[in-house]
C-alpha cells in the first residue's frame, strides 16, 4: 500500500473516532439534563403525638331504676333496624345492671335481635352473661350461626363456666355445633373438656374429629402415632380414639395441663 494511501486511511479513522466521542459527549450532556439524580434525603421522624384525652362515658354502675329497666325495654326491638347500633351502645352504657333485659334478647323473636344481643353481651364483658348464652347455645331449634357464636363469646367472658357445656355440645346432632366445641375447648384449660374431645375423635364427620384431635394436642400434649387423618374412615378414627381414651384413664387423675401455648382471643 502506498504511503498517501495509509494517511488517507489514518485520517479517516481519526475523523471517525472524533465524531464518535462528539456524538457520545452530546447524548451524556443531553441524559445528564433530562435524567433524574437519586438523592438520599436525610430521614426526620414523624413528631409524637399528642395524648388524646378520653371522652368516652364509663359505663353505669348504679342500679337501675324500674323506669330505666322499663325504658331499656323498649330498646329490644331497636337491635333490629337502622338504630341497632345505637340500642347496642345504650345498652353498653347502662352497664350490668342492664344484663337481665339484653338477655331477654335472646329468645325473642328475629335472628337478627337475637345475633346483636349476644354481641352487645361481649362488648359489656360480664361473666354474668355466660350462663343465658350457654342456654341459646344448647338450643337445637336455634340457627348454627347464633349457637356459635353464642358459644364464642361465652368462651371469651368466663372460659371455666364453659367447661360442662362441651360434654353437652359434642354430642349434638349437628356437625357444625359439635365442631365449633370441639375447636373452642382448646381455649378452656379445664381438664373436664379433654374426656369430651376423645369422644370426638371417632365423629362420623372427618372435620370435626380432625378439630377435636388439635384441641387435644393444644391442650395436652400428649404425643401420639402420626396417622394420615385426611385419608381416615370412621373405623380408623375410632381406633385412634382408642390410643387417646387408655393414655387418659392412666394419666388423667395425676395429669395437670401444661402452660398454654394457644394465643388468647381478644376480648
Amino acid at each position: 500500500m502506498a504511503r498517501w494511501q495509509q494517511g488517507v486511511i489514518g485520517r479517516a479513522v481519526w475523523c471517525g473516532l472524533a465524531l464518535m466521542g462528539l456524538v457520545g459527549s452530546l447524548l451524556g450532556q443531553a441524559w445528564a439534563e433530562a435524567g433524574v439524580w437519586p438523592v438520599q434525603m436525610p430521614y426526620e421522624a414523624p413528631p409524637k403525638s399528642e395524648p388524646v384525652p378520653d371522652v368516652s362515658v364509663a359505663p353505669n354502675t348504679k342500679a337501675l331504676t324500674p323506669e330505666e329497666l322499663q325504658r331499656a325495654e323498649a330498646l329490644l326491638p331497636l337491635l333490629e333496624g337502622r338504630q341497632e347500633f345505637w340500642a347496642m351502645g345504650e345498652f353498653v352504657h347502662l352497664g350490668d345492671s342492664v344484663l337481665p333485659v339484653v338477655t331477654k334478647a335472646l329468645t325473642m323473636p328475629g335472628s337478627r335481635i337475637r345475633y346483636n344481643a349476644i354481641e352487645t353481651l361481649s362488648m359489656m364483658k360480664s361473666p354474668a352473661a355466660v350462663p343465658a348464652l350457654l342456654e341459646r347455645a344448647k338450643q337445637a331449634d336455634e340457627i348454627p350461626r347464633i349457637r356459635e357464636h353464642a358459644l364464642r363469646v361465652a368462651v371469651r367472658l368466663d372460659p371455666l363456666q364453659v367447661a360442662s357445656t362441651i360434654g353437652v355440645l359434642v354430642k349434638d346432632g349437628n356437625p357444625t355445633i359439635r365442631k365449633a366445641a370441639a375447636f373452642e375447648a382448646r381455649y378452656i384449660r379445664h381438664k373436664d373438656v379433654v374426656q369430651p374431645l376423645i369422644d370426638l375423635v371417632a365423629d362420623e364427620e372427618r372435620y370435626v374429629a380432625l378439630s377435636a384431635v388439635q384441641s387435644l394436642w393444644l391442650l395436652t400434649r400428649h404425643e401420639t402415632d402420626s396417622h394420615d387423618w385426611d385419608a381416615s374412615n370412621k373405623q380408623d378414627r375410632q381406633a385412634w380414639a382408642q390410643e387417646w381414651a387408655e393414655w387418659w384413664n392412666v394419666s388423667k387423675d395425676s395429669f395437670e395441663l401444661p402452660e398454654s401455648r394457644v394465643r388468647k382471643r381478644p376480648s
